[in-house]
């Protein structure tokens, strides 16, 4: 059981959900005061992602009330403890999907915190004093500047801020199981929050995209807009033959249940399926086909810090962004209905800076 926040003496203002309904309103909290290694920041934007929905809705079983949601979160530095030395006052920073870990374990030396098992999440979690995290719908944010992400010079705020959480969840798979270089030929299924800055990368990094939508009516952007190289529409049976066993890889970001065998079907012999998305329901897995053809089928959460900052500055360079649409935070239960309905192209992100102050009570 969490303790109450009001331990806490930096006073914080945000909007929570305060239980299954998923609701969102204005809500009054603290914050710890800056630590010796702490990053203290107000928040500007923070994106609106999928998890949010089903946490605040209590969809995967663990959520914990109240609620302030919140994991792609970047602001403005306000204050730095006396031993930070990654970031100073002023400087753009962002804080993605956690806040702690042991720094102990075999993952935590492998700067993979993010696989740690006592890893703290950014919200919906309990922080080592048994007070609970709260994210970024919320004017200020303060975390150890080892998960403090600096943002480069130049990069657009808004559309930066989803990359803390889409685009490390698909920039990890494409480096790590070799996906993402020239020569290699990768699926990207699903065009949305996720999908869309993993057709981004991919093709940042050298490869050949095909996406694979049920959606015919997103061919168009898929191959003008974001660049893929190719189309497959995964409910015309003659579009899947003709691409049977041409990949060398697929990066799943669907969050709906689905049915994985004609995916598997579209690897090549050693292909590698890495889902990405959390259906909240189980998958049917066809053993056989994983068989036929010596291929994996893994999964893939996010990345560590180093591969986080990694990736923000892989992005800056090649002028990557999520395509988003800025919204005020009264508008966030709407946002949430609409996201519900995936009506988002493709990444809600809310104007905290701007907005978040005008409802306080």
């Amino acid at each position: 059981m969490a303790k109450s926040e009001e331990v806490h003496p930096v006073k914080t203002f945000g909007w929570a959900a305060r239980d299954t309904s998923g609701h969102l309103s204005p809500f009054n909290f603290s914050r710890r005061a800056t630590g010796g290694e702490d990053v203290r920041f107000k928040v500007l934007y923070c994106g609106i992602c999928h998890s949010d929905l089903h946490n605040i809705k209590n969809e995967w079983g663990f959520s914990i009330y109240p609620m302030v949601p919140g994991h792609e979160i970047v602001g403005e530095v306000t204050e730095v403890g006396s031993k930070v030395k990654k970031v100073k006052v002023g400087d753009k920073v962002g804080v993605g999907c956690m806040v702690d870990a042991c720094h102990n374990c075999e993952s935590c030396a492998n700067d993979l915190e993010n696989y740690c098992p006592k890893v703290i999440l950014t919200y919906n979690g309990i922080y080592s004093d048994g007070t609970m995290t709260y994210g970024g719908y919320s004017d200020s944010m303060v975390a150890n500047e080892r998960y403090v992400v600096r943002i480069p010079d130049g990069m657009p705020l808004d559309s930066a801020a989803p990359l803390l959480c889409a685009g490390i969840t698909v920039y990890s798979p494409l480096k790590y199981f070799g996906l993402g270089e020239p020569g290699k030929h990768i699926g990207i299924v699903g065009l949305g929050g996720l999908g869309h800055v993993a057709v981004k990368f991919a093709k940042a990094l050298g490869s050949k995209v095909t996406v694979i939508s049920t959606s015919p009516n997103k061919k168009a952007e898929a191959l003008e807009h974001l660049g893929a190289d190719l189309f497959v529409v995964s409910r015309d049976q003659d579009e899947l033959q003709a691409a049977m066993g041409t990949f060398d890889g697929i990066i799943d970001t669907v969050s709906a249940v689905h049915p994985i065998m004609p995916l598997l079907g579209l690897l090549k012999s050693h292909g590698k399926l890495i889902m990405v998305g959390a259906p909240t329901e189980p998958l049917e897995l066809p053993v056989f086909s994983l068989i036929i053809g010596r291929k994996t089928m893994a999964g893939s959460g996010i990345g560590g810090m180093k591969e986080t900052q990694e990736m923000i500055d892989f992005a800056a360079k090649h002028d990557i962004k999520a395509d988003i649409e800025v919204i005020s935070i009264d508008y966030v239960n709407k946002a949430m209905e609409r996201l519900g309905k995936g009506d988002v192209r493709y990444r809600f992100v809310i104007d905290i800076g701007n907005t978040l102050a005008a409802t306080k009570p």
